[in-house]
């Protein structure tokens, strides 16, 4: 029989449901000494990262529709207006639910836009070099529902 004790790491392997609701257990009946600190660590900083790279993928998806928007003005529809407009909401929510990450926008915004670049070149079939090669946009004009780049 194998053991799942708290201590033995082999839970957080076998059945990583099982181990977090074991830690939850532990932490809340102050069972600090039992608790899988390294693992839990870990996840904690995972969560961390995980964040950043959901601003970063909104940032692309948003970034994208407005270089669609910009470079493909005869092909503007509603599904590109609502995208964007999805993605502003979800902006906005993830920053007030997440106000630390403000200090990684210039990181999170360079990021996304070479990936929104490909991107809008795949999905588009313009060449690369028509997309600037950095963003011409700051978060603000991003994030507002009244901007809409024109050619």
């Amino acid at each position: 029989m194998q053991d799942f004790s708290p201590k033995n790491p082999s839970l957080y392997d076998a059945d990583f449901y099982a181990w977090t609701h074991e830690q939850a257990a532990l932490l809340r009946a102050g069972r600090f000494g039992e608790a899988d600190i390294a693992n839990i660590v870990e996840e904690i900083e995972t969560l961390g990262r995980g964040e950043k790279r959901e601003l970063v993928n909104r940032l692309a998806v948003l970034l994208m529709h407005l270089l669609k928007w910009r470079f493909q003005p005869d092909r503007r529809g509603r599904s590109w207006e609502l995208t964007i407009k999805r993605q502003r909401i979800d902006l906005r929510d993830d920053m007030a639910d997440n106000p630390s990450l403000k200090s990684k926008l210039p990181e999170a915004i360079a990021t996304a836009f070479r990936l929104a670049r490909v991107d809008a070149a795949q999905e588009t079939g313009l060449e690369l070099d028509v997309f600037p090669s950095v963003c011409p946009w700051g978060y603000d004009d991003m994030i507002d529902d009244a901007f809409w780049p024109e050619s």
